[in-house]
């Protein structure tokens, strides 16, 4: 998606202006703001397909802000986050961050999680027929996933790691395999993104998260989609 358009959200102007100028090398349309409710502005007005998002933002942090953005969008995330904050990271993930890159970073490694994450895309193949697994159903067209009758309010990295289990459905796949499939072989972040994500799905397709039946794990191993649950 070399014309997606990015929203890059930070209040250094250094860090703005540099990430700026390595994403529209690439060929992105780039739009920034500074501080929190700016940033939800910017959202609003320019539609990005990925935001840059620092957590640590005056007005509005970084962790509000996608809060607010979770609920009305399922734009790409990608949290810049300080070194010394895990919980941060953790906490930033389980609101629904894609994936997140520490300060300070390479512009190079930060170009290419941009590229990993918008790699996925927003649809899939036409042909591809919709996956079913018990009573979940995957379009991979329509990028939409059910249970039952009810439509699962995923975001684009949840949808696309359910897929990915779902066609390989009653098969372990390790975390490196699904990042693999979902980020690329070229993402060198931290593997515990997996787990997050999976820890997000599970809340909205099993009904005890606490005890999953459908989105099991393999000790050791990896995880698995139950093909034949319920």
């Amino acid at each position: 998606m070399a014309d997606a358009t990015i929203l890059v959200v930070d209040d250094e102007p250094a860090v703005v202006s540099t990430v700026r100028a390595y994403l529209e090398r690439e060929g992105y349309t780039v739009h920034t703001a500074a501080d929190g409710p700016a940033a939800l502005r910017a959202a609003h007005a320019c539609r990005p397909d990925l935001i840059v998002l620092d957590i640590m933002l005056p007005g509005l942090d970084g962790l509000e802000v996608l809060r607010c953005l979770r609920q009305e969008s399922p734009v790409y995330v990608l949290l810049l986050t300080a070194r010394s904050d895990e919980t941060d990271k953790i906490v930033g993930l389980t609101v629904g961050a894609d994936d997140y890159l520490t300060k300070p970073f390479s512009p190079r490694e930060l170009v290419a999680r941009v590229k990993a994450v918008l790699r996925r895309g927003r649809g899939g193949s036409l042909e591809e027929p919709a996956l079913t697994c018990g009573d979940l159903r995957i379009d991979s067209s329509a990028r939409q996933a059910w249970k039952g009758e009810a439509p699962l309010d995923l975001t684009p990295i949840e949808f696309s790691i359910l897929h990915v289990l779902a066609r390989h459905a009653s098969r372990v796949l390790s975390r490196e395999q699904i990042i693999e499939q979902v980020w690329g072989n070229d993402y060198y972040g931290d593997d515990r993104v997996v787990d997050v994500h999976i820890g997000r799905i599970r809340k909205k397709i099993e009904d005890d998260p606490e005890r999953p039946e459908r989105l099991v794990t393999v000790r050791g191993a990896g995880y698995r989609l139950e093909a034949g649950h319920p």
